[in-house]
Order: C-alpha cells, then structure tokens, then sequence
C-alpha cells in the first residue's frame, strides 16, 4: 500500500509541476507568472506532498539568487529611468548605419560582453530592455534583435565562472582557476558563439530585410544615467572579484546596485519610490516557487534516476561519455529546468572526475536550455521582461527556433571538450 501511495504522490507532484510550468509560460486569463509559480508551490504543501519545512528550505537555497536578482533589477531599473538605455539605443543604431545586419552584430557582441561579466540573468534583466529600446529607436521589428538576448545568454554562459550562476554549482567547491577556466572552456565557448549567431541570423534574415532609421537624435547622458553605468560597471567588477575569492555573487550584486541607485537619488534629492515601482518585484516569488517546486521534483526520485542514469553514461569510452553526457543533462534541463539538474551535475563532477566529464556535464547545463523557454532562468526573465514591453513569444514558436539551434551548438561544443581532453589516434 504505502508504494502505491507513493506512486500516485509522484504523479501528483508530477502534474502539478506540469501545470504551474504551463501556466508560468502561457498565462492564462492573463494571470501573472509568480501567481501560477506560487500556487503550484503552495499546493504542494497543502496537499501534503512535501511539509512546510521543506518548502521553506527549497525557499532559502534561492536567497542568493533574490539578492543577485533584485540588485540586477534596481539597476536596470535606474538604467531606464535615468535614460542610460535610451542612450545606449541611440549610439547603437548611429553605428549601425541603417544596416539591420550591422545592428544584429553590434547587439550580438555586447550581449556576449554583458553575458560574460555580469552573467546570463543580467542578460535578460538588463540588456533585453535595452535592446527594445534600440528596435523602437530604428523604427524596426524588434524580435529578432530580442531573440539575441536569450539566446545569447545561454551561449555565452560558459566563457567566465561568473557567466552563469549554475556554473558554480555543477563545480562546487573545486572551480578550476581563471586560466584553466579559459584553457578549457574558451574553444567550446567559442563554437556554441560562431554556431549560434550563424543559425540565429540566418533564421531572422527574412525579418530584416529592410534598412531601418540610421541617424536618430542622440540624447543627453544624465549624471544619473552616469550613475547607473558606473553601478553595471561596479556590479562586474564586485562579480568577478567574488567569483576569484570563492564567494557567492548574490550580495556584491545587491550591494552594488542599491550603493549606485542610492547615490543617484540622493544627488537629484528625489525619492526611491518612482525606482521601486517600476521593478518587476513579482520575478522573486517566482523564482521562490521555482524552488518548491524543483524540491517536490526531486522527492520523486527523478534527480537519483538521472543522476545513476548520467553515472552509467560516463563509464563508457571517452567520446561516448562526453556526448552522451552532456546530451543527457541538455535534455533533462529543458525537461525539469537547469537548477535541478546542475545539482546532479555537481554532484557527479566532482574533484575526482575526469575533466571531460566535468567539462561536458557544465556544457549541457548552460547550453542545452537554449531549446525551450522552460530550460533556464534566464530565458524565464527574457520572456518576463519582453512582456513588460507587450511583445509576446510563444513556448512552441521558441521550441521551433530552439530546435535549429541548439543541437548544432551543442554537438559542436562538445567535440572540442572532446577533442581538448582525449588522446588523439
């Protein structure tokens, strides 16, 4: 009796994470993704499929993630009002000369730079508003310049520690130092970069088809719009000097967007109300119930049977094991996001694995949620931040761009771990 009650708790758990993730991507009756995220979590703990002690240590494991987000937030926020985005805008489409294949180049770079200092989140957070802005100012169709912002994220994830926040978990405590990090991740960084841009904007040619404006007005950079560059600036120096001292990356965020908004205020006498209000608060308990529900998961005993299932996976030959492997935790992500699943990760790549299996397992982690919308937080604060600005992206029309992409850019990926790691014959 109790294995049958466990049975049907696991498909319960199952089906209610299914549904708050459906709700979370399509919203229905307009209701907002936090709502459905929460209510999942929350009906869990009612229906006594985990305790609430449980559910409130699934809530703690994000608190770093909260900090990280919400000072991200409060700078794109200062960035935005203060007119830093509108600026950046302006310069960006000058360059671009009227070209739209200049303009999806110099947005594709500058989201890897952004990406690689301030990690795939800020991507999201940070850039994607930004590049709105830049569509709107050349008068074009902005979602292929948008699509960038979340593809790039995931791509470029893997070139410094600090790219991706679950680069620090599938590692640990034995993150490789900065120069072994570009010894062994700069080439596989670099194909799923090249492979990446290339399929994206052969996709989107027909959407840029057209010149779009080439001289727009460029406006005056405010001392707070100053500020709020200097707090971007201030947040990737303090990332990268945590990242080196082996410390989380959530409180230097916090810190160093509340120190760069609290200086802007206080300098234009203003009050943080007109700040505050426009954060999209409503992404922390989203993420929160994110955790609940990653907990209710993993009481199914879903991470144990991919964590064996990876374990035999890496047994096998050396080419083998590195496809096999980091294809495995690619699919699992889209499957059950990549927080889950860079848990595992970690916890087979440890200090005593091989370094191509390590190497592979970060690999799948980063860049297979590049498949669907459900795949990493990342593209989950894409798809909120594109909502802020009423554009809208179906779950099936990314899948669709997701699947011409992502295998490509992986399989590519993962031949030059391959190939960096294994004797050649």
């Amino acid at each position: 009796m109790p294995l049958i009650h466990a049975s049907v708790a696991n498909e319960t758990i199952w089906l209610i994470a299914a549904l708050a993730t459906f709700g979370i991507i399509t919203r229905p009756w307009g209701v907002s993704e936090a709502v459905w995220a929460v209510a999942g979590a929350a009906i869990l703990v009612l229906g006594s499929l985990i305790s609430p002690g449980e559910a409130w240590m699934a809530v703690r494991k994000g608190t770093d993630v909260y900090l990280f987000l919400a000072g991200m937030m409060v700078l794109a926020e200062l960035a935005r009002t203060e007119g830093l985005f509108e600026w950046v805008a302006a310069l960006a489409v000058r360059w671009a000369r009227g070209s739209p294949r200049r303009l999806f180049a110099l947005i594709y770079v500058v989201g890897i730079i952004v990406t690689a200092l301030l990690s795939n989140d800020a991507t999201a957070v940070v850039l994607t508003p930004a590049v709105y802005a830049a569509a709107r100012k050349a008068r074009t169709e902005p979602l292929p310049y948008l699509l960038i912002c979340a593809f790039i994220a995931n791509a470029a994830s893997f070139l410094l520690p600090i790219s991706n926040p679950a680069n620090l978990v599938v590692f640990e405590s034995h993150m490789p130092p900065l120069p072994l990090w570009l010894e062994r991740f700069t080439l596989p960084s670099l194909a799923a970069i090249l492979v990446t841009y290339i399929v994206l904007r052969t996709t989107q040619r027909r959407a840029m088809a057209t010149e779009h404006a080439a001289e727009v007005p460029l406006p005056p950079l405010t001392r707070g719009a100053k500020l709020a560059a200097g707090g971007i600036a201030l947040t990737a120096a303090a990332l990268l000097w945590a990242s080196a001292a082996g410390l989380q990356l959530g409180a230097p965020t916090f810190a160093a967007g509340m120190l760069a908004t609290a200086l802007a205020l206080l300098l234009d006498r203003r009050s943080p109300w007109h700040i505050a209000k426009g954060v999209s608060w409503g992404v922390l308990p989203l993420v929160a119930g994110l955790f609940v529900l990653i907990e209710g998961l993993g009481r199914t005993g879903m991470l144990a049977a991919l964590a064996a299932g990876l374990q035999h996976l890496a047994q096998g030959p050396g080419y083998e094991a590195v496809l096999a492997a980091g294809g495995s935790v690619a699919a699992a992500s889209n499957v059950m996001n990549n927080l889950p699943v860079a848990l595992v990760a970690g916890s087979l790549g440890g200090a005593h694995a091989a370094a191509h299996l390590q190497d592979a397992l970060l690999v799948g982690v980063d860049l297979g949620p590049n498949l669907s919308v459900t795949g990493s937080l990342a593209t989950i604060l894409w798809l909120v931040a594109l909502r802020r600005e009423n554009v809208q992206v179906s779950g099936a029309s990314f899948l669709k761009l997701g699947a011409l992409i992502m295998p490509p850019a992986l399989l590519l990926a993962l031949a030059m771990v391959a190939l960096q790691h294994l004797p050649h014959h």
